[in-house]
């Protein structure tokens, strides 16, 4: 794969050097039954920048540093979109309170609400911060978008978000068919559906911006 991958490199770097134009490259590969998907990587990796020889651009490499930062980023993202959304929770319950059910102790939910606002505390500054540092770095060095460790984990994210929501609504239909629809299920609904409706679009919509600048 590998050598199969640097032949095609090679020969895009020979066509482009021979001032063929990037259309006309492009067209010839798909004809001889090479993948859009590879052929749009190939000519990518070399920069529309006006010089007698191809450009290379920098390409992405896997490290420990970058790993670290991205997973310390999606991590506190996800601690603070389930506690966020576990404090909107207990107020629901505690604004319409279930009659069916065992009424808890003020100290129980007083836990609950300690918890997730701890959590909340030491998780969401972490994510802002990161997110501000992580964004300067990509603006000074936009090589760094293409991030293998970056996508995955953003797709990973939208894939989850997407499962959530889903589900809430999967779950909303079921109780609206069997008559069992309460405000307090509603609002619980309400809520996840905001939250992983909120980190969806914002993933997916900074994923359309950096393929529309690429």
């Amino acid at each position: 794969m590998e050598k199969t991958n640097n032949e095609l490199s090679a020969f895009v770097c020979d066509a482009l050097r021979k001032e063929v134009s990037r259309d006309r490259i492009r067209e010839v590969l798909l004809q001889a039954g090479w993948q859009a998907e590879r052929v749009d990587r190939a000519l990518e990796e070399y920069a529309e920048i006006e010089f007698p020889l191809p450009v290379p651009k920098p390409k992405p490499y896997l490290s420990a540093r970058e790993t670290f930062f991205y997973l310390l980023l999606f991590v506190t993202l996800y601690v603070s979109a389930f506690n966020f959304g576990n404090l909107l929770f207990i107020f629901i319950e505690q604004a319409f309170p279930d009659p069916a059910m065992t009424a808890h102790s003020v100290d129980w939910v007083s836990s609950r609400i300690r918890g997730a606002v701890s959590a909340l505390i030491v998780a969401f500054p972490l994510f802002l911060y990161l997110s501000r540092k992580i964004a300067n770095e990509l603006q000074n060095t936009p090589a760094g978008r293409s991030s293998g460790v970056r996508r995955w984990l953003t797709y990973l994210t939208l894939f989850i978000a997407a499962c959530i929501i889903l589900g809430d609504v999967s779950a909303l239909l079921f109780n609206l068919l069997g008559g069992e629809l309460t405000v307090r299920f509603v609002f619980k609904a309400l809520v996840v559906a905001v939250i992983a409706g909120t980190v969806f679009i914002y993933y997916l919509k900074g994923l359309r911006k950096e393929e529309q600048e690429l």
